[in-house]
């Protein structure tokens, strides 16, 4: 059997043992990896765009930079040229239905298309890579794809192939985007709300979503940069901020106490134990000034 672990690469609120055991959501949509380790994801940028199935406000989304080449992940700890800061998370088969619904995806339909990569002996990573190197990589092309062979395409997320450099291909969730969700019938969330591009924190904050939840949005974006904890790079999410902003003082306050216990938050939900903790993850690198300045504020050393 191919498929009795699922490899996922996670930018947003995976990051975190916080946003992994749904403490903000109340244990809802909980996950347990059975091991993670830091990861470097290229041909990347992120933001937040997504509307998120669990309130009303941003949740993070990614899109390649070149739409003509895959996402790829480094283990390597300097990589040249740059990344963003990701998680590569291994989780038991028993998961995926979770991993489905915490995704806006259909878990019925996830687990049809294990299936048929299990039909053809190969992992779901690998699967979906052949699928994706069909389409030239282009995000739409192989939405249309996958919903031409499963009858089915997400208002949500989507899961696509990310190579990493060992040679494994691991599964990343992506918005089914702004310029269409693959059935011309299914309006993605994206379209519904106008998301043509990725936000910063601040651009959310200013968004037209009815019954917006700042302190949601707010809250989501602590949980994501709580990877900056364990050495995960996320300069991209917490560039330089005036710290006299009310944005940024709020921000603050919800770091401060969700930091308490996260590192043991993080060891529970990676199964990784403190020693393997200790061996892959520096919770004092790629802190860039920005995220220093704001921990700081926190009252985080």
């Amino acid at each position: 059997m191919h498929n009795r672990e699922i490899l996922v690469v996670g930018y947003g609120s995976l990051l975190s043992g916080y946003g992994l055991l749904a403490e903000r959501r109340g244990g809802a949509s909980r996950l347990v990896a059975r091991d993670a380790a830091p990861v470097s994801i290229r041909n990347a940028r992120r933001g937040l765009a997504k509307p998120s199935s669990h309130g009303s406000y941003l949740a993070m989304d990614i899109e390649p930079v070149d739409r003509r080449l895959p996402l790829g992940a480094s283990t390597a700890a300097d990589l040249p040229g740059g990344g963003i800061g990701g998680l590569l998370l291994t989780f038991d088969r028993e998961s995926a239905p979770t991993i489905a619904r915490r995704e806006d995806y259909d878990a019925y339909a996830f687990e049809r298309l294990i299936g048929f990569a299990e039909r053809v002996g190969k992992p779901l990573g690998e699967y979906l890579m052949k699928i994706a190197s069909g389409t030239n990589f282009d995000p739409l092309t192989y939405r249309m794809a996958l919903r031409s062979m499963l009858d089915y395409t997400s208002r949500g997320y989507i899961f696509h192939p990310i190579e990493i450099d060992d040679g494994r291909v691991a599964i990343i969730a992506i918005g089914s985007g702004f310029e269409g969700s693959g059935d011309p019938r299914i309006v993605s969330r994206r379209q519904e709300f106008g998301m043509d591009r990725l936000l910063s924190l601040e651009e959310s904050v200013r968004v037209k979503i009815p019954g917006f939840d700042r302190a949601g949005q707010i809250g989501y974006c602590a949980e994501c940069m709580l990877g900056g904890l364990h050495g995960l790079d996320v300069g991209d999410l917490a560039p330089r901020f005036d710290p006299d902003a009310q944005l940024v003082r709020e921000l603050a306050a919800h770091l401060g106490p969700i930091a308490a216990g996260e590192r043991d938050r993080f060891i529970e939900a990676t199964s990784i134990g403190a020693a393997r903790y200790g061996e892959r993850f520096s919770p004092l690198s790629r802190r860039t000034p920005g995220l220093t300045a704001i921990l700081e504020l926190a009252g985080i050393v």
